[in-house]
This record gives C-alpha cells, structure tokens and sequence, in this order.
C-alpha cells in the first residue's frame, strides 16, 4: 500500500458505469468545510488508484455526514479516506452515485441504495 504524501493531495477520476469519468479531491477532514452539495467517496488510496469502499451525496458538506460512514469503513479499512466533489444539484448527485456504485460495488453501500 502506498501511502506517499504525492498521492494524497492530488485529485483522482473515478469511472462511473456510463463510462463518465468524475474527478475527486481530498478531504482535509479537520479544514472548513463549504455549505455546498457535494458527492463523497470514502476510499483506500493505492498506486493504481482510489479504490471505492462507499459513495454518498449530502446536500451541506459542511455538516459532515460522511463522518459516521468513514468511522465504520476504517473498522475495517484503517487507511480510508474521504474523497469529495462539489455538485450543487441534487438530481446530478444522485445519479453519479448511482452510476459509482453500479461501477464500484461499494461494500458499504450494499443494501443500502
């Protein structure tokens, strides 16, 4: 697992189903966070990539919904990370989540759609 500082700041493109290609950045967790819509991935961070372990949506980042998610996903995944990007329509969010997990399989999205 790498885990180099290079790999942490930059953005990643996730591919969705559809083959759209949606580019990610990292969450600074302790940073302000905007009062925006945005989608988020918790993901392990590899050399080849963000490997997708849950895809969310929220409608004010800033309330930190995806704290809950990332405490379960590092039980399992210590080296989780929060990846996000800014979507200020809900319809728009909703479908890249959906083509992310039609894509990933998230663990932690099954059964949960």
């Amino acid at each position: 697992m790498y885990q180099g500082k290079l790999l942490l700041t930059r953005p990643y493109e996730i591919a969705g189903k559809s083959g759209a290609r949606y580019r990610y950045t990292p969450l600074e967790e302790d940073r302000f966070l905007p009062p925006a819509g945005a989608n988020f991935v918790i993901a392990r961070i590899t050399k080849e990539g963000a490997s997708v372990i849950y895809a969310g949506e929220t409608d004010n980042l800033a309330s930190q919904a995806w704290r809950d998610t990332l405490a379960k996903a590092r039980a399992d995944y210590a080296d989780a990370k929060v990846l996000t990007r800014l979507n200020v329509t809900r319809a728009i969010r909703e479908a890249e989540r959906s083509d992310l997990i039609e894509q990933h399989q998230p663990p932690l999205n099954q059964g949960r759609r």
